[in-house]
């Protein structure tokens, strides 16, 4: 039986604004967790990779079993939120992934990239970037997540599949685990 790997990757803003949402941004990664231990089908398919961004991003968590627990995200002192340069960088580390794991015999269904922010960026140019992101062949789901003041347009570019807002009462853990669950429902493989 060859398994089928969901690749999922949590890019998070942890910049100035978001400070104060950090905390329901790490319940709902235990949370996500949680939903995933339940489901031993779960376990074995969802691989999870999560990116901090502000001024610059950086992979926090490579790609792993979903299970292996992660460490808790931190907001950095910086003002800047450079959507651009995450979803560079998220582009190359879809691409080396995907890349690994058909190496490794696997079915690989078409990776969701769930997006957390208030949606305030301070890059003009990011759309070119989500651009990119989104020509490639290896373009995944995009999942947006708004926590506080968010802006709801720059949320609903990204976020072209889906966009929850947590000022609607929605938590973050159930928005993730509700997105990966439609997205392995789904037969597209990469």
């Amino acid at each position: 039986m060859v398994l089928d790997v969901l690749p999922c990757y949590l890019v998070c803003d942890v910049s100035f604004s978001m400070s104060d949402h950090i905390d329901e941004v790490n319940a709902g990664m235990r949370e996500f967790r949680g939903v995933v231990h339940a489901d031993r089908h779960a376990t074995a398919q969802i691989r999870l990779c999560v990116v901090v961004f502000a001024e610059s991003p950086l992979v926090v968590r490579p790609l792993l079993p979903a299970l292996d627990p992660a460490e808790e995200i931190t907001p950095r002192e910086e003002s800047g939120s450079d959507f651009g340069s995450a979803f560079t960088l998220v582009r190359t580390i879809i691409e080396r992934d995907v890349n690994r794991l058909k190496t490794q015999r696997v079915q690989v269904r078409r990776p969701l990239l769930f997006f957390v922010s208030d949606g305030r960026a301070t890059d003009p140019a990011w759309p070119a970037a989500l651009a990119r992101l989104t020509a490639t062949t290896l373009c995944p789901e995009m999942v947006a997540f708004g926590l506080g003041a968010v802006d709801q347009r720059a949320l609903g570019r990204i976020g072209s599949s889906r966009v929850f807002l947590g000022g609607d009462g929605v938590r973050l853990g159930i928005a993730l685990a509700s997105s990966v669950a439609r997205t392995a429902l789904r037969p597209e493989h990469v």
